[in-house]
């Protein structure tokens, strides 16, 4: 202990030789991990080591300025089919039911912190991927509102398909510590709607999806949002939705009409507290023929059920 002891002092006065008596600026690494100890000191990385990648830094300054400068802009080429509101025909059928989703969740905003949405369904193929880009969209084309759209769907991603985008680098690369929050965003032809992609395919999704650096993510960059959209896997064949929906506000459900067994929809209510649950999305009630036809809304308000 005594040779530790005598390494580390005269470690220290050696850094306080090199700075004179000027007063330096507070490093983010306290002056203990500076100190190389005897026994360690052949315990250095070689200079060859030098030339590999360098770790992103994740500390960076969070700025609108920073996120700009720093998330690329791609030529995304949408699915006009089932993105609406990427096609410029602001008549298009869907559209205005999504105006009215938009006013809903405006509407609960009111009532309680409502930022972050997690956006789930019961089972696949029920429309939550296709209403969780639309709502972002119909919700970036009011003047001025910022949305980061947040594929966190790591068994099945659809988002990069619908966008027409890359898949990556993106949330399953953030959450393995190779990427930082900024290089994983993108940008598309819509004015101030981010997304962040699946990313990188993974063999374990649920331990990833679990590790805590996805409410660390949202809590970086929410100030520089006034939406933050999250698609996430169906609540009932995995549980991903219901530890994913722990760093949301709140959570939307998309039921698919005809097509959902109500025993089922309400085993995935069940998987969210009631407080969290904020509304259910009801999908292809009319008019099978065209895919994703209606829209309807339905808040939950002290558990009565009211239908727009």
């Amino acid at each position: 202990m005594s040779r530790i002891h005598e390494a580390l002092k005269k470690a220290e006065e050696e850094r306080a030789a090199g700075q004179g008596t000027a007063q330096s600026p507070v490093s983010s690494v306290p002056a203990m991990e500076s100190a190389v100890l005897p026994e360690v000191a052949a315990a250095r990385v070689p200079d060859s080591a030098l030339a590999a990648p360098i770790m992103p830094n994740f500390s960076s300054p969070f700025s609108v300025e920073a996120m700009l400068a720093r998330c690329p802009q791609l030529e995304w080429k949408p699915d006009l089919g089932t993105m609406l509101f990427m096609n410029g025909d602001d008549t298009k059928r869907g559209t205005e039911e999504f105006r009215t989703l938009r006013s809903r969740v405006y509407h609960t905003r009111e009532k309680m912190t409502l930022k972050k949405v997690l956006i789930t369904s019961a089972l696949p193929k029920e429309g939550k991927s296709f209403t969780s880009s639309n709502l972002a969209q119909v919700l970036v084309r009011q003047h001025g509102r910022r949305v980061l759209l947040i594929d966190a769907d790591l068994r099945g991603p659809r988002l990069h398909l619908m966008l027409g985008t890359a898949p990556g680098p993106g949330l399953s690369d953030y959450l393995q510590g190779k990427n930082d929050e900024f290089s994983i965003m993108q940008r598309g032809p819509m004015d101030n709607l981010f997304f962040i992609p699946s990313g990188t395919g993974i063999e374990d999704p649920a331990e990833l999806v679990g590790n805590g650096k996805l409410k660390v993510l949202l809590q970086r960059v929410e100030s520089l949002f006034d939406w933050i959209i999250v698609d996430s896997p169906p609540a009932i064949p995995v549980s991903d939705a219901s530890v994913l929906a722990k760093a949301c506000d709140g959570v939307l459900m998309v039921v698919r009409s005809n097509a959902t067994p109500s025993d089922v929809a309400r085993k995935a209510r069940e998987e969210f507290p009631d407080q969290a649950l904020v509304g259910v999305v009801l999908n292809g009630t009319s008019d099978e023929a065209i895919p994703y036809a209606r829209y309807y809304y339905e808040a939950y308000e002290k558990r009565e059920t009211t239908t727009v």
